[in-house]
């Protein structure tokens, strides 16, 4: 029984650091842009083909 106890307390403090991390990143900026990444290998591939001509 006790190994429960010490499973569960782990499994919530894990928890919480992960939580922790998580707000630490949204208030550091990390998931503002949205747009180019998702355009970023369009991006690339016109500024190579402007330096093979």
């Amino acid at each position: 029984m006790e190994v429960i106890i010490i499973l569960v307390i782990l499994a919530i403090l894990i928890a919480g650091s992960f939580l922790v991390a998580f707000f630490w990143a949204t208030k550091d900026g990390q998931f503002d842009d949205t747009f180019s990444p998702s355009v970023r290998i369009l991006i690339d591939n016109e500024r190579d083909e402007n330096k093979k001509h």
